[in-house]
C-alpha cells in the first residue's frame, strides 16, 4: 500500500477532513457499524472520487479485527471508525490485542457533541482514558480543523516503530460543522539506523557460542525485515524458532527451522538471540538452557524500537532500530564457531525426527476425530500463499505444531493477548488484502461463537473464505486444567457436535458436518472449490486436547 502524497487544502465538514488524511496515508477501506454520531465519514468516504471502501459488519469488535488484520498483513493502520458509547467500548479489546501484538491501527470513535457536553447526552462518555494503557496515544480533537492533521498524526503514530494503535475521538457537532484546513506535508521518518557497536557486541557473541539459537517474531515481518532474516539466518547457519506472526519468515521444511524441536533448542542453547518479539511467557520470560544442569542461556533481545528491549533479566546484551539493517549487521560481523554448525545439524535431525513421528498422527483413523488429523488433511490442499488463521485454544495449539507456513506474513492468530473472536475480522482483512490467495480460518467451537454472525458481513460483501471449526464439545483450554486441579470442572462444556455449518448456511454461506475422518479432506476441497463463505464443522474427541506443561502463567 503506498502513501498518497496528497497535501494541501481542505474543505467541507469534519469527515471530509478526516477522510482526505487517511486516504493520504494510503487507505482504501473503512471498516464500521453504522452509527449516526460518524455519518460525516460515511459522507465523505462515498463521495467525491475516488470512493472509499465502507465495509459494515455486525459487531463493533469485528470492525477493529478486521482493521488491526490489515495491519498485519499489509503492514500499514488499518481504519475502523465506531460510534460513541457502547460502539466505543465494544472496541476496546479489539484495540488491546493490537497493543500486544504490536499492529499498527488507526482506531476513530464518535463522541458525544462538546456544546452540551455535561448534561446527560446519549453515550456521554469520555473515551480517551479507557485507551490510555493499550494504545500509543488517545485523544479528542474538539475543531474541525484541526481534524486532518489529527488524523495524520493517528497514522503517523500507529505506522511508526514500535507500532501500535491509536485512538481519536471527534465530539459530534466538531464532525458535522464546516471548516477549511490545509493538510501539511508529512514529518521525515526517524532515523533507525543502529547502534554500530551494539552490533558488534551481538556478533561478538554469536562468535563465541557453541549453540546459538535465533528467535524471530511477529515484529521482524511488520518491520518488513523477511528477507534480511532469512538471509541472515542461513549466513549464521543457527537454528531458528519463529513465533506468532513470525512464522514463515524461514519456509516450513527449512533445515534451520527448529519449531519442532523447540524444546531441545532451548533447553540445550548457551546462547539465545531474541529478534522482533517480547521475552514474554511465549518463551519462559527469557529463561533458556539449564538442561541437564548446565547454565542459563545467555539472552541477546533484538527490538524495533528502545523501549521494547525487555528490562525484567539481565540481558547479555541489546541492540535496537530498524530490525532488517540489525540483522544484516549482526551476520556479516559474526563468525559462528566449528561447534555451532555441529550443533545447528543436531537440532535439524531432532527436528526431522519429530516431524516424522507426526505421521501416525496427522493420519489417524480413530473415531472420534482427532484433531490432528484435519490439520493432516489440510496441509495437502493449502497452497504456498495461503493465509492461515487460528482462532481458538486447544485446536489452534495443534494447528501451531502441525501447520507451518510456507511464506511469511501468512499466518495470524491473536497473539500474545489471546483474546478469542479475532478470526471473522482477520479473515475480512486476509480477503482484501489477499485477494487471490486461499484464506482459512480455524475455529474452536468455544470461538465461533464469538463472532460467527458476522458470516453475514462476508455474505453481503461477497468475501468467499473457508472455515474450520474443530468441534469438541468443551472448553478444551478450561476443563483439562481445571480437571486436574480439583479434580472436577464446571462451566467448561458445551453443546456438542453443535450445527455452526448450519448456522453459517442460515446466514447464506455453505457448510457441512464431518465425523469420519475419511471426509475431512472431501469436505475441505468442497470449501475451497465452492466460491462462498464455506464452513466445515467437524466433530473431534474431546479427550484428545493438546499436552501442555503450563498453563502459561
Amino acid at each position: 500500500m503506498d502513501t498518497a502524497p496528497f497535501t494541501g487544502p481542505v474543505g467541507g465538514h469534519g469527515g471530509a477532513h478526516a477522510v482526505a488524511a487517511a486516504r493520504r496515508h494510503g487507505v482504501d477501506t473503512m471498516f464500521t457499524l453504522s452509527g449516526g454520531h460518524v455519518f460525516p465519514l460515511y459522507d465523505a468516504a462515498v463521495k467525491p472520487e475516488p470512493v472509499m471502501r465502507l465495509l459494515d459488519v455486525r459487531h463493533e469488535q469485528t470492525a477493529v479485527f478486521a482493521a488491526e488484520g490489515v495491519g498485519k498483513l499489509t503492514r500499514h493502520a488499518g481504519l475502523a471508525v465506531v460510534t460513541a458509547g457502547p460502539g466505543v467500548t465494544n472496541a476496546v479489546s479489539g484495540v488491546a490485542t493490537a497493543r500486544f501484538s504490536g499492529s499498527p491501527l488507526v482506531l476513530v470513535g464518535g463522541r458525544a457533541p462538546d456544546a452540551r457536553w455535561g448534561q446527560g447526552l446519549l453515550q456521554e462518555l469520555d473515551q480517551p482514558p479507557l485507551f490510555e494503557t493499550v494504545t500509543k496515544r488517545a485523544w479528542t480533537v474538539h475543531e474541525t480543523g484541526a481534524i486532518a492533521s489529527a488524523v495524520d498524526e493517528a497514522f503517523t503514530a500507529a505506522n511508526g516503530a514500535h507500532r501500535g494503535p491509536v485512538f481519536l475521538d471527534v465530539p459530534m457537532d466538531a464532525l458535522y460543522d464546516q471548516a477549511e484546513a490545509v493538510l501539511e506535508g508529512g514529518a521525515p521518518a526517524p532515523d533507525r539506523s543502529p547502534d554500530p557497536g551494539e552490533v558488534a557486541q551481538v556478533a561478538r557473541l554469536l562468535s563465541e557460542a557453541e549453540r546459538p539459537v535465533l528467535v524471530l517474531g511477529g515484529d521482524v515481518w511488520l518491520d518488513g525485515a523477511e528477507a534480511a532474516a532469512l538471509e541472515a539466518a542461513e549466513e549464521l547457519g543457527v537454528p531458528v524458532v519463529t513465533n506468532g506472526q513470525g512464522r514463515g519468515l524461514l519456509p516450513g521444511g527449512h533445515r534451520l527451522l527448529a519449531n519442532r524441536a523447540r524444546g531441545a533448542a532451548f533447553g540445550g542453547a548457551d546462547l539465545v538471540v531474541v529478534a522482533g518479539t517480547p521475552l514474554d511467557f511465549r518463551l519462559g520470560h527469557g529463561l533458556f538452557g539449564g538442561k541437564d544442569g548446565a547454565p542459563l542461556a545467555k539472552v541477546v533481545h533484538l527490538a524495533d524500537s528502545a523501549d521494547q528491549v525487555a528490562g525484567h533479566l539481565s540481558l547479555a546484551a541489546s541492540a535496537s532500530g530498524d530490525l532488517g539493517a540489525l540483522l544484516r549487521g549482526v551476520a556479516a560481523e559474526a563468525k559462528p564457531r566449528p561447534e555451532a554448525a555441529e550443533w545447528a545439524e543436531r537440532i535439524s535431525r531432532s527436528a526431522a525426527e519429530a516431524a516424522a513421528s507426526d505421521a501416525d498422527v496427522l493420519a489417524s483413523t480413530s473415531d472420534p476425530i482427532h484433531p490432528a488429523r484435519i490439520y493432516g488433511e489440510l496441509n495437502r490442499v493449502l497452497d504456498d500463499d495461503a493465509v492461515v488463521i487460528g482462532d481458538g485454544g486447544d485446536f489452534v495449539s495443534y494447528a501451531g505444531k502441525y501447520i507451518e507456513p510456507k511464506r511469511p506474513g501468512n499466518w495470524m492468530d491473536p497473539g500474545p493477548y489471546g483474546c478469542l473472536g479475532t478470526g471473522m475480522g482477520y479473515a475480512i482483512a486476509a480477503r482484501l488484502s489477499r485477494p487471490s490467495s486461499q484464506v482459512v480460518t480455524l475455529f474452536g467451537d468455544g470461538a465461533a461463537g464469538f463472532s460467527l454472525m458476522d458470516v453475514d458481513t462476508l455474505v453481503r460483501h461477497r468475501l468467499p473464505v473457508v472455515m474450520v471449526c474443530g468441534n469438541n464439545g468443551i472448553w478444551g483450554l478450561e476443563k483439562a486444567p481445571m480437571q486436574m486441579l480439583y479434580g472436577y470442572d464446571v462451566a467448561a462444556d458445551l453443546s456438542p457436535q453443535t450445527r455452526y455449518d448450519e448456522v453459517v448456511r442460515a446466514l447464506g454461506g455453505g457448510g457441512e458436518l464431518v465425523t469420519d475422518p475419511e471426509e475431512i479432506g472431501p469436505a475441505l476441497r468442497r470449501a475451497f472449490d465452492s466460491g462462498v463463505p464455506y464452513m466445515v464443522n467437524i466433530a473431534t474427541d474431546p479427550e484428545n486436547v493438546y499436552p501442555r506443561k503450563t498453563m502459561g502463567v
